[in-house]
Parts: C-alpha cells; structure tokens; sequence
C-alpha cells in the first residue's frame, strides 16, 4: 500500500511539475524572450543536468552513426520543432489554453499507431479520439471560446503535439539503437542546443542569461530545470511502475497547467474553454492504453 501510494504520490509531483513548465515559458516571452534563444538555453540546461546523471550513472553517450540518427530525431521533432511552434502560438494564446492542446498528444498518437502497427484497433479509443476532436472543435470555433483573432494560432500548438506523438511511435516501432531514454535525451540536447544556437543569433532572438537576472530570466532558467527534472523522474516511473501508469501524468500535466496559468498570470476562461478541457480530458481517458493496472508493490527476490 506505502508503495501505490509513493508511486501516485510521484505522479502528482510529475504532473504538477511539469504544468508550472507551460507558465515560466509564457512569463519568458512575455518578458521579451523569443523562441529560438528560449530553446537555446532550455537545450543547455538540459544537457547539463541529464548530462550530470549519465555520468553518475556510469553510462556515456553513443556516437555511431545510428546513434547521432537518433540525436537528430528526438532534437527535431522532441524540442526544436515542437517548441518552436508553441512557443510562437504562446505569444497569443493564454498559457491554459496552450495546456489543453497537450492533452491531444495521444489523439495524434493512436492512429499513427494504428498505420505503424504499434498498437491494435479499439472501437472505445476510436471513440475517445472523436471526443478529444470535438473539444479541439470547440477552441477553434468562431465567436465562442477565445477572443476574435485568437483562435486561429491553436493549429499551431496543435503542431507540439503532433510532434510529440511522432516522436513516441517511431521510438516505439524502432527503438533509439541501443540508448536509453537518458542518454538519447542527453545527445539529442547536445545537438539540439548546437542547432538552436545559430538560429538564435541569425534571427536576433539569443538570450544573454547575464547577471543581474530579471523575471523572464528566472522563468527560463526555472522552466528549463524543471523540464529536466521531471522528464528524468517520468523515465524513472516508466521503469518503475510501467508506461501505461506513467501515461497517466498526462491528465495532470493538463489539468495543472490551466491551475497554475490561474494563479500565476491571473488568466480566467470561458464556458466554452472549460467544455473543451472537458472533453479532452474524456477523450485522453477513453484513448490512453489499458493493459496495466497501479502495479503491485514488488515482492521480495
């Protein structure tokens, strides 16, 4: 029981966690910050942290041909593309909304799993797809749930999650050629940060973290470290309690990410906005996977 109880208790820090990193994004541009130095930076951190736990781990990263294949892959549709996308979104959309749009990571992924054969046909998890479209419908439909002009930057958030759902089929159906997940997180920051870098400095949008920091700094930084830290406790669950209970951080990733963007930025939403939470929630319940139950505590060897 103290074992279910320390996993559920793991989850909700993840999912909290994890939302607060929606918010510190939007206080970074707000403050001026742009997506290409955002990504830079967040890339960095990253890097250095998980980098941190590789060594502790004993473990180095890979450099064969297939592994820096891998690198560019979770880079690109992990972090740059994603990110940027959301990012530029984020500079019109409310920080809760931008957390609602997450949600719709495993209505992208189920049928990509069903073309790519990861996954077997569900009449119910069909269902739950239809739902989670009706609630994406009610965002984006005219004069009901966001301001006029705003709604037209949700197909642009909606680019992160379909990214993210790429992202997990291809590492599904072929693996990251022999890494696991925190060294392929670690090589594909590496890479990603070396990408990034450019890009921000071509387009003016680099973020020099000098001291004195002010509020957007601090955001960033926040942000970036809690990205870490709860991408390396996700994988930690993963392994401990198995990917189906994992999946579940994605109801609280959404739901904590509309809580926090209340309390920190003040943003309150429509009926129709809190209809479509609502059937994206049914929607994520009805299509995430059900082949594992809480997991039992582990019983002694």
């Amino acid at each position: 029981m103290k074992h279910r109880a320390g996993l559920i208790g793991f989850l909700l820090l993840l999912g909290t966690g994890w939302g607060l990193t929606g918010v510190t994004a939007k206080i970074a541009i707000e403050g001026g910050h742009r997506h290409f130095g955002i990504i830079f930076w967040q890339m960095v951190i990253v890097a250095v942290v998980l980098g941190t736990l590789t060594l502790l781990r004993g473990k180095r990263p890979g450099f064969a041909p297939r592994h820096l294949a891998v690198y560019l892959f979770i880079a690109l549709t992990g972090t740059v593309l994603p990110n940027t996308a959301g990012y530029i979104a984020l500079e019109r959309l409310p920080a809760g909304v931008q957390a609602i749009t997450i949600a719709a990571v495993p209505l992208f992924a189920f049928p990509m799993a069903l073309i790519l054969r990861n996954e077997r046909f569900s009449a119910l998890r069909l269902a739950g797809l239809g739902v989670g479209l009706a609630g994406v419908a009610l965002l984006v439909a005219p004069e009901t749930s966001l301001p006029p002009g705003v709604a037209i930057w949700v197909p642009l958030a909606m680019v992160a999650p379909l990214m993210y759902a790429i992202e997990g089929n291809v590492v599904a159906k072929w693996g990251t050629a022999g890494l696991d997940p925190i060294q392929a997180l670690f090589g594909a920051s590496v890479l990603g940060a070396c990408m990034a870098l450019p890009l921000a400095l071509s387009t003016g949008a680099y973020v020099s973290l000098s001291l004195p920091w002010d509020k957007p700094d601090v955001a960033l930084i926040a942000g970036s470290f809690a990205h870490a830290l709860v991408y390396s406790g996700y994988v930690w669950l993963v392994q401990r309690a198995g990917p189906s209970f994992a999946a579940q951080v994605s109801y609280l990733v959404t739901g904590c990410g509309v809580l926090w963007a209340m309390a920190l930025l003040g943003e309150s939403y429509s009926g129709w906005v809190w209809a479509a939470l609502g059937l994206m929630m049914l929607g994520l319940f009805l299509v995430q996977p059900r082949e594992s139950r809480l997991p039992e505590a582990p019983k002694p060897a």
